[in-house]
């Protein structure tokens, strides 16, 4: 009886030991804020679809906050390009469900510019009058209409 108190004893103590040893300090990077948009295929539905896709992105470590909106097929995730980068993103999305569901790949959003003489037209009171057609949706033209 005496032997198994000793040996009690000398395990509580060790467990005592190892628990307070000291921990690590890990090396604290400053958060490298990055933003990506993704386009992403495969998904039918609102709930079961971009809902778990958001729900998994937000719990993946380095994300900072992700959006996922089923009507555009688009996911756009803030990240700490420290500890996670797009190509990563990319992987996990296509991951999610097995890896044969969805498929991800970057947004590339094509932007138009007006030629530099446009403006200058337009402010030009003797200029000819230069309209954009009525379901034009492109930003220069965006401010133009009432």
């Amino acid at each position: 009886m005496r032997t198994k108190n000793i040996i009690v004893s000398l395990a509580v103590i060790c467990l005592v030991i190892a628990g307070c040893k000291k921990e690590e300090k890990q090396a604290a990077y400053p958060v490298e804020k990055a933003q990506v948009a993704l386009n992403i295929s495969g998904m039918t539905c609102e709930i079961g679809c971009a809902k778990t896709i958001q729900s998994k992105l937000s719990k993946k470590e380095g994300v900072l906050d992700a959006k996922v909106v089923f009507a555009d097929s688009i996911a756009t995730i803030e990240f700490d390009a420290n500890k996670t980068s797009e190509k990563d993103l990319i992987a996990f999305v296509d991951g999610i469900a097995g890896g044969d569901l969805y498929k991800a790949s970057i947004n590339k959003k094509e932007t138009h510019s007006c030629i530099e003489n446009c403006k200058k037209d337009c402010d030009n009171k003797t200029a000819t009058k230069m309209e954009c057609k009525k379901d034009c949706k492109m930003a220069c033209c965006a401010d133009k209409k009432n």
